[in-house]
């Protein structure tokens, strides 16, 4: 997107947790692809939340998601996490239950339609990480593999790995994981 495009919505800090102006925005260029049902129930919020991620997709609910950061950093980048989501809506509803890839041939195209050609699938925008210690491990008593965790496993977990080759994919009691810290 140019600098000296405007944006369809005025750059300003969210107030309320659903955007109408992006709505109907998004709505708008949904029903101009002919997309009946996606122009009938798309909506767009902001959500508080989020910490590390720019905006997400919900498809079948037709709902995408906004990071209340992206307003810090510029409306530039806001215009583009919405139309990159949208996006993924936009393809999604095209080849309807079908799986895609999230950001394959499908999604590239509609990003094309959107006017965000070569979009990129991460950002690397400045918005916080959290890292959360894991303090559980576990192992494996044939293949002797260690897998950390972060939450105590709760129910009967076996090694995927020894399952998959020696009981032909089978859960097999022999081959639970085993807490060692």
């Amino acid at each position: 997107m140019g600098n000296n495009t405007q944006l369809p919505w005025p750059a300003h800090e969210p107030k309320k947790l659903l955007d109408e102006v992006m709505t109907t925005w998004c709505r708008q260029r949904a029903a101009e692809m002919g997309l009946k049902k996606l122009a009938q129930e798309l909506s767009v919020y902001w959500n508080p939340r989020m910490r590390s991620t720019a905006g997400r997709a919900f498809w079948p609910h037709r709902r995408i998601e906004l990071n209340p950061l992206l307003t810090t950093i510029s409306a530039e980048q806001v215009d583009r996490t919405l139309r990159h989501e949208l996006a993924h809506l936009i393809a999604q509803e095209r080849v309807g239950r079908r799986r895609i890839d999230a950001h394959g041939p499908e999604w590239r195209f509609a990003c094309a339609e959107l006017g965000i050609c070569g979009e990129k699938a991460r950002h690397q925008l400045p918005l916080p990480r959290r890292t959360v210690e894991r303090r559980h491990v576990y192992q494996c008593p044939q293949c002797m593999v260690q897998i950390h965790r972060v939450q105590i496993i709760r129910r009967k977990v076996a090694c995927a790995a020894c399952c998959r080759s020696f009981s032909s994919g089978r859960f097999d009691e022999k081959f639970l994981l085993q807490k060692i810290s």
